[in-house]
């Protein structure tokens, strides 16, 4: 355990230091990077609980690997993972179709899984189209059938089950898979939703203003999860900051939700000129109710309170509008 957590804080950090320059870093595989806890910081660079496998079973192993390159195989679907983010939106969904259809082909051993899981975790960040969700939740899906995981015993469900089952309940493919983990793992998407409906709390912003959510009925209101550090949180912040000065006659209140350094965050959203609402969490414990596990994520409520829609992940402008049309604002 000692050496697995060793080999995954240092895959962070040279994660970290390849893609900076790209402008991108969080998030789709569950790893976080903060810069506090180990755990934190593996948890935003790619999404929910599945980028801890990845990093720690395939990018520190391979990355000797990778290097040797050759079309299908591990290792070059691993560099070919690897720098997904540093593509242009629009090659970068080509690409990601096409590693999804090239894990397929590999043999099949427990790499495979792991593979298909980290390639799974990033094609959540942004707009890449429902077709290429689709293969790569399809790939998913069959690399889980032929290597069904363990019964654990109690939640949560393994990694692979999580990542599959949130690109079926929010991304909305469509895959079969008759197996009671990827069962249990459905029904603990749906709790957490009951939770996230039912949520409610009162934080101040970096202005010493008090915010409560359910004082917010008749109000549209979208809470974001965000971090200094998380590359696509920052990426996607200019889209919401247009969007809440547009719609803010509409009576749309945009809620930045953080639980980093409060000297960084004063810092960061002066120099980006942010003007929505940025509230502390302090301890983490907004993060803990609404059962955040990677971020950026964010939440719609409806005038009447109701949960609407969420974003598992970092996206577009044109995915934030279609958000905001299920609350009934439009263009």
């Amino acid at each position: 355990m000692l050496e697995l957590s060793k080999a995954c804080t240092e895959a962070s950090v040279e994660i970290d230091r390849n893609l900076a320059p790209a402008g991108l870093g969080r998030s789709s595989a569950d790893i976080s990077g903060r810069s506090g806890p180990p755990r934190r910081k593996l948890l935003c660079m790619t999404r929910n609980y599945a980028c801890l496998l990845f990093l720690a079973c395939m990018f520190v192993p391979l990355a000797v690997t990778a290097q040797t390159g050759g079309d299908g195989n591990v290792g070059s679907i691993t560099a070919n993972i690897r720098q997904l983010r540093k593509l242009p939106d629009d090659e970068r969904a080509t690409a990601t179709k096409q590693l999804a259809l090239e894990i397929r082909r590999l043999p099949d051993d427990a790499k495979k899984l792991d593979l298909a899981v980290g390639l799974a975790s990033l094609a959540t960040e942004g707009d890449f189209g429902q077709g290429t969700l689709q293969e790569v939740a399809l790939t998913l899906a069959q690399v889980i059938q032929k290597h069904p995981l363990p019964e654990k015993g109690g939640p949560p469900p393994d990694a692979p089950y999580m990542e599959l089952a949130q690109l079926v309940r929010y991304e909305h493919v469509q895959v079969s898979l008759d197996d009671p983990q990827f069962t249990r793992a459905l029904a603990r998407l749906e709790a957490d939703d009951r939770q996230r409906q039912d949520a409610n709390f009162t934080l101040a912003d970096l202005h010493g203003r008090q915010w409560t959510l359910k004082a917010l009925k008749g109000k549209v209101v979208l809470l974001n999860f965000w971090a200094t550090w998380c590359p696509p949180c920052r990426k996607e912040m200019p889209d919401l900051e247009a969007l809440g000065k547009q719609f803010e006659a509409q009576g749309l209140i945009i809620l930045s939700i953080t639980d980093d350094d409060p000297d960084k965050v004063k810092s960061y959203i002066q120099k980006q000129n942010i003007t929505y609402p940025v509230l502390l969490d302090a301890g983490s414990k907004l993060n803990a109710q609404f059962r955040i596990q990677g971020i950026p994520k964010s939440f719609l409520y409806d005038r009447n309170g109701k949960l609407v829609s969420q974003a598992i992940d970092m996206r577009t402008r044109k995915q934030f509008l279609k958000m905001l049309e299920s609350a009934g604002l439009r263009e």
